[in-house]
């Protein structure tokens, strides 16, 4: 179940309100409202209690009545999730939230996470601008943006259409789930953003109907199976510029994860496919700050589809990516252990965080 704002047509109520204003203040990325445990929320990758006061069941429900439709209120237990976001006024200095309230155990629970009121600069972000410029100068193609659950993915593809959007002169349709940055109307891009749930059925469907909009751009927000994937490859390779997201911890898994997605007898034809119109992959890594309280560290591992890698997708020698990667920092790529060496000698990361992550730590310097 999916919608976009709340209906309560009242005031936030009280706790609620005192905690988005907190997590605003600490730059909290989450709030997790669990009963049995105090209101905690996520301070730069690390989970940091409210208080010592455990939260009550009718505390949590309290609240999440505040986040719900009206219509859905009067019906618990017909549904066990919602997806939705809630606004408050920018003065109170909270901002918007993307919630997702869930029952487990039999009690109900809430994850809110905050959307910054301004899509983040590449600067503040940490991700080179020369690679997103070059990420949105493809004419056509696929470009893939990894990583795990809050590695930051979405808020780098907000910023990419956003730079698009400045730029100008693009047609450039998303597809979210949901919606978080809302972007504006600049020059003379035009830009529809559609939620699943709310506005089409599926990324599937937003992306075969996106078609039929003369797009240039459409951003998936993710791949999950394998009919939106042979709608976003067929659709690279008719000339259009396709954006989305995978969960893989490097590059060459999302070629993997792309090619997996395919019965076993169709794989030779998708790894062809995906050789000519995969562009650009781009994993990224949250990496916590040497000095605590600080906010993480961007990590990054940067892939251009050249000769050989296209020959590396199409034949299925996916280990041979990884060289290609280490031998191609001339065209642009980067590899991750040289991102995490770069942070490490910066001090923006400590060497144990840089080995952890490091896919051969003992050539860390």
């Amino acid at each position: 179940m999916n919608e976009r704002e709340p209906g309560t047509g009242g005031a936030i109520q009280d706790d609620l309100a005192r905690l988005l204003r907190l997590a605003s203040q600490w730059e909290a990325s989450d709030i997790h409202l669990i009963p049995g445990h105090p209101a905690t929320l996520r301070v730069h990758g690390a989970l940091r209690p409210v208080d010592d006061q455990p939260l009550s069941p009718g505390a949590v429900w309290q609240m999440i009545e505040t986040i719900l439709p009206d219509r859905l209120r009067t019906r618990v237990g017909e549904w066990k999730n919602f997806d939705g976001s809630i606004g408050t006024d920018a003065s109170g200095g909270a901002g918007r939230f993307r919630a997702n309230v869930f029952c487990a155990q039999g009690q109900w629970c809430a994850c809110l996470r905050h959307i910054p009121d301004a899509i983040p600069t590449f600067a503040w972000m940490g991700f080179p601008e020369a690679l997103a410029r070059r990420l949105i100068s493809h004419p056509n193609g696929l470009v893939v943006i990894t990583g795990v659950t809050g590695s930051g993915k979405s808020t780098t593809l907000a910023a990419l259409i956003n730079l698009m959007n400045q730029s100008g002169g693009k047609r450039v349709i998303t597809v979210e789930e949901p919606i978080e940055y809302v972007h504006p109307r600049l020059g003379s891009s035009v830009i529809t953003q559609r939620e699943v749930g709310r506005d089409v059925d599926s990324f599937l469907d937003g992306l075969k109907y996106g078609l039929r909009q003369d797009p240039d751009v459409i951003l998936v927000g993710e791949i999950r199976d394998r009919e939106t994937a042979q709608m976003a490859l067929s659709a690279a390779e008719t000339g259009h510029l396709i954006f989305t997201t995978l969960h893989t911890k490097d590059a060459k898994g999302a070629v993997t994860r792309l090619v997996g997605l395919f019965p076993h007898d169709a794989q030779e034809d998708v790894r062809t496919q995906l050789g000519l119109s995969l562009r650009s992959v781009v994993s990224q890594h949250l990496l916590p700050s040497a000095k605590e309280g600080e906010r993480r560290a961007l990590a990054l591992e940067v892939l251009h589809v050249s000769q050989p890698v296209r020959a590396a997708i199409k034949f299925g020698k996916i280990e041979s990516i990884e060289s290609a990667i280490q031998t191609g920092k001339r065209e642009g790529m980067i590899p991750l252990d040289e991102d995490l060496q770069r942070l490490a000698s910066a001090g923006r990361i400590t060497m144990d965080t840089a080995r952890r992550f490091a896919k051969d730590p003992d050539h860390l310097k």
